[in-house]
């Protein structure tokens, strides 16, 4: 069978919202010696996708980018030189293409995708072989695309630096799919876990994946008061903290003297943070900035997700065609889990 040589993807030629998403036709290169051709079956959406839709991600962008970065397909074409891949293998692509172990660098940073380099709203993507992660025994491929980003994150914010062990306690800010995927892996890892909500619903659906302590922060404003009462004052080991100026100042009088408070977000809006120094150095946390993980951490994820059989929670699936839906419904902040798009239709 013939390989594909054009390709729909979707372009941003203006950032000042999602409306400007456009399907245009592209043709696609062939793979280098070290790369392969994936056709893309799904795609889910992050956070990130709405900053870079209006030109707010701090991180840096590209003009008239395709948008995306997790993406899920199968291998249509391996370049000569790419070992350990062939044609037909069930793949997802790590976040940042050239992350494959240890710290960040700006040259890793610059190769996250749908930000600094084109990303994967597209029907066929080539990608580098180095990026390459098997998916999880018995998952989907709408299942798979839920992990680049959000269950990585989550992943190396518990798992890596200071990991989790059985018996420690977990904070977790509101029901997103970093916040969903904390919860699963804390629950998975023997820990205890504390989810936070708006939403009595969103806090129903956090219980019956394991959460053991419910807090709805619209009725009990001062929750961290309420995290120290739970934990008979000792505060919790882990914070995820996606909340960001908003939320840090709770969120580390949460955390036990010398726990961790792993910040991965902003969508708490603003907040006052002169006292920030002062609120880190009274409790001694370890206050560490995540961005996304390594594909070695991927790899590490999916033995995890492999021996439990954990699954992902996908609360609604978007046509590609109708991508600007899928948008809409992520803003409206309606989800608990992940949103995404079904690209291929076979």
């Amino acid at each position: 069978m013939p390989l594909p040589t054009t390709t729909r993807e979707y372009r941003l030629p203006k950032v000042d919202g999602f409306h400007n998403l456009t399907l245009k036709e592209a043709s696609i290169p062939p793979p280098k010696s070290t790369e392969v051709l994936v056709k893309v079956h799904a795609v889910s959406l992050q956070y990130r996708d709405l900053m870079v839709a209006t030109g707010q991600y701090p991180l840096g962008q590209k003009e008239n980018l395709v948008p995306g970065s997790d993406l899920a397909g199968e291998i249509l074409a391996v370049g000569d030189d790419v070992k350990g891949w062939a044609v037909g293998d069930k793949v997802c692509a790590n976040f940042a293409t050239d992350h494959i172990f240890g710290d960040v660098d700006d040259q890793i940073k610059g190769t996250g995708l749908g930000a600094p380099i084109d990303g994967v709203l597209t029907e066929y993507k080539v990608l580098p072989a180095h990026s390459l992660v098997k998916i999880p025994h018995g998952y989907s491929y709408i299942e798979a695309s839920t992990l680049p980003c959000a269950a990585v994150t989550a992943y190396n914010a518990l798992l890596s630096l200071n990991p989790l062990k059985g018996g420690d306690t977990v904070l977790v800010l509101g029901t997103g799919g970093v916040s969903i995927f904390a919860l699963q892996f804390a629950v998975a890892s023997g820990a205890t876990v504390i989810a936070t909500s708006s939403s009595d619903n969103k806090l129903a659906i956090a219980k019956k994946l394991g959460a053991a302590h419910l807090i709805n922060y619209k009725k009990t404003p001062d929750w961290e008061k309420e995290v120290l009462r739970i934990t008979g004052g000792r505060g919790v080991d882990h914070v995820i903290e996606v909340g960001g100026a908003g939320t840090i100042n709770k969120s580390i009088a949460s955390a036990r003297f010398g726990g961790t408070v792993s910040v991965i977000g902003f969508v708490a809006g603003a907040g006052d943070m002169s006292n920030l120094p002062g609120f880190i150095l009274n409790r001694g946390v370890i206050v560490r900035g995540i961005l996304i993980g390594s594909r070695v951490q991927f790899e590490a994820m999916i033995r995890l997700i492999n021996a439990t059989g954990l699954k992902p929670v996908v609360n609604k699936v978007f046509q590609f065609t109708d991508l600007r839906a899928g948008y809409e419904y992520l803003e409206s902040q309606q989800h608990v889990g992940k949103v995404v798009i079904q690209v291929a239709q076979n």
